[in-house]
């Protein structure tokens, strides 16, 4: 069990969200079945389009997963690792972090590492053996991270050398598109929002959310542990609903807006997509909960 999950979380209405999603992240005997190369995903930790092509990446309890030829998710790579935090920073060029494959004799963190040949291959940066990023973003030339083993925010300019700033604890992260300095956070008690980049939080006030994306400045998505996609216009001082993401009684996973209408989501019943803002979502891939653990 990892640090994070020894963590005490408070009643919320995020409860159930945090506790699977803190408790997915391990790499003991239990989980030394990976799945196969083609097959349906297990836990999702992370969505991104490639923006060399446009291809849809799903990182997962047990490898990094796309699209094949038959519209079926196979796995990138050989590497059936737990990837935690993910994010596609350029063409081809992926961040992520989370744990080695069991019996690989690695490290128990993988710190960050970086894909330039869109994830079939991985090389460390930093923080190998130490760092745990449960969420990753790369926006103003700059990576934030949330590190699980510390409970805290980290933030690097080159990926290599890092600055450590608040400790609290959280699920998600979100960084404003036109202001580095502002970043929200989804805690316990509702969204905690620091102007200093990081250094210090208000705390958290509702609503409460599992997971943010920010795609532009005028617009920022919020997903909600029952399943609810939230809109905000102001950078998150007011929320309107704009749809109900299908299968979310089984639990939310990730969420990733990539343009203002276009929106990426996933809960434990499957991978989905809306064009249409959250009014609407179709199903991409299915998930399979018991391959996720």
């Amino acid at each position: 069990m990892k640090a994070t999950t020894r963590l005490t979380l408070i009643a919320s209405t995020l409860a159930l969200t945090f506790a699977p999603a803190l408790t997915a992240c391990g790499t003991d005997a239990a989980d030394a079945g990976a799945a196969p190369e083609s097959a349906a995903l297990g836990h999702v930790h992370g969505l991104a389009l490639d923006a060399a092509d446009e291809r849809l990446y799903v990182a997962t309890h047990h490898g990094l997963f796309t699209t094949g030829e038959s519209g079926d998710p196979v796995r990138v790579g050989d590497r059936a690792d737990d990837f935690m935090g993910f994010t596609v920073v350029g063409p081809k060029r992926f961040l992520a972090s989370g744990h080695p494959a069991p019996g690989s004799g690695e490290p128990a963190h993988h710190g960050l590492i970086e894909s330039t040949d869109a994830g079939k291959s991985w090389k460390t940066l930093s923080l190998g053996g130490e760092a745990d990023f449960h969420a990753l973003e790369h926006v103003h030339n700059t990576t934030y991270g949330y590190d699980s083993t510390k409970g805290m925010l980290r933030v690097s300019k080159d990926g290599k050398s890092w600055d450590d700033r608040a400790r609290l604890q959280a699920l998600d992260i979100a960084v404003s598109p036109n202001d580095p300095d502002t970043v929200l956070a989804t805690t316990p008690d509702g969204i905690a929002r620091s102007t200093d980049g990081g250094r210090t939080f208000r705390p958290g006030r509702k609503p409460a959310m599992a997971f943010l994306s920010w795609p532009a400045p005028d617009v920022l998505y919020g997903l909600d542990s029952r399943g609810g996609v939230h809109r905000s216009t102001d950078g998150g001082a007011t929320w309107d609903k704009a749809g109900e993401l299908p299968g979310a009684g089984s639990g939310v996973q990730a969420l990733t807006a990539v343009d203002k209408r276009r929106v990426l989501a996933a809960t434990a019943d499957g991978v989905y997509e809306s064009t249409d803002g959250a009014k609407s979502f179709a199903k991409l891939f299915d998930v399979d909960t018991g391959a996720g653990h």
